[in-house]
């Protein structure tokens, strides 16, 4: 039984040629997600991409525990399973078995298997969004609580090409270790819009992006699809978006803006990439 304060949504793979036909309500439909941030609640999305969880909790006047839900199949969520919370609003905690974490904005805690958790926000009128993923984990790893100081940075791009950006790495190779979790965040400079272009496919993994940092009114069109087939999906702040394994994952914004990666699957290698080139795109 899903607990009272937790709603969930399942999202089932989509082939190539399948997402080549759909049109605007179906492609929302499929890859986008909204409402992640309820006041009170913990919004979750079963994706059936490398059983990723893409979600959000924002807690207001008392603790939101993260219970487990019937697609886990298991007694409680992190059973079988590891998270990362990144806090995108106002200062939070993060307990995670029975030991708690402060995070301010833009930090982010790792928990491994079998660990219970729940968020909470220091002030009421200031609360804290905690984005949250999850995939299957294969052993138990120590809980991490990593701020945005202390993530690998680095700094690409240039306003010439509009993409002047510094990419923050949670987690990498000499940092946090995880079973399948990769996740990091990229801020844009100020007149930058572009992110990941030239853009890339990787079969190997599936990915997640959560756009934020941006104004009410402010838009981002975000690239999907097979290079020769892309499409578009057109996004507002705190919402996120499913990239497959065979699509490109690209964006273009109304103004600059910061968003939040994820990925899950075979590896945790930032190189095993495939780029697209730039006359290959349609």
């Amino acid at each position: 039984m899903t607990p009272s304060h937790i709603d969930y949504a399942i999202r089932h793979a989509v082939d190539p040629e399948a997402a080549a036909r759909m049109d605007t309500e179906a492609l929302r439909a499929n890859f986008h997600i909204s409402d992640l941030f309820r006041p009170g609640r913990i919004a979750l999305t079963y994706t059936h991409y490398d059983r990723m969880i893409v979600g959000g909790a924002m807690p207001i006047d008392a603790p939101l525990p993260l219970e487990t839900i019937r697609p886990t199949g298991t007694p409680r969520f992190l059973d079988r399973r590891e998270l990362i919370a990144v806090n995108i609003g106002g200062a939070g905690r993060v307990e995670v078995g029975g030991e708690s974490f402060r995070l301010e904005a833009r930090d982010m805690i790792y928990a491994g298997m079998s660990k219970d958790v729940s968020f909470s926000s220091n002030d009421p009128a200031a609360p804290a969004k905690f984005y949250l993923l999850s995939a299957p984990a294969h052993q138990a790893l120590p809980t991490r609580h990593i701020r945005i100081g202390d993530a690998k940075r680095l700094d690409l791009g240039s306003a010439a090409t509009s993409n002047e950006r510094s990419i923050f790495q949670f987690i990498h190779p000499e940092g946090v270790k995880t079973c399948q979790l990769v996740v990091g965040m990229t801020q844009l400079a100020p007149g930058s819009v572009w992110n990941t272009m030239p853009c890339h496919v990787h079969d190997r993994r599936m990915e997640a992006y959560l756009y934020f940092d941006l104004a009410d009114g402010a838009r981002i069109l975000h690239l999907m699809g097979e290079p020769s087939e892309t499409r578009h999906v057109v996004m507002a702040k705190e919402e996120a978006v499913l990239s497959p394994p065979w699509s490109i994952h690209s964006g273009c914004g109304t103004s600059s803006y910061a968003f939040i990666w994820a990925m899950a699957g075979d590896n945790v290698d930032y190189t095993d990439v495939e780029m697209v080139p730039m006359e290959a795109l349609k």
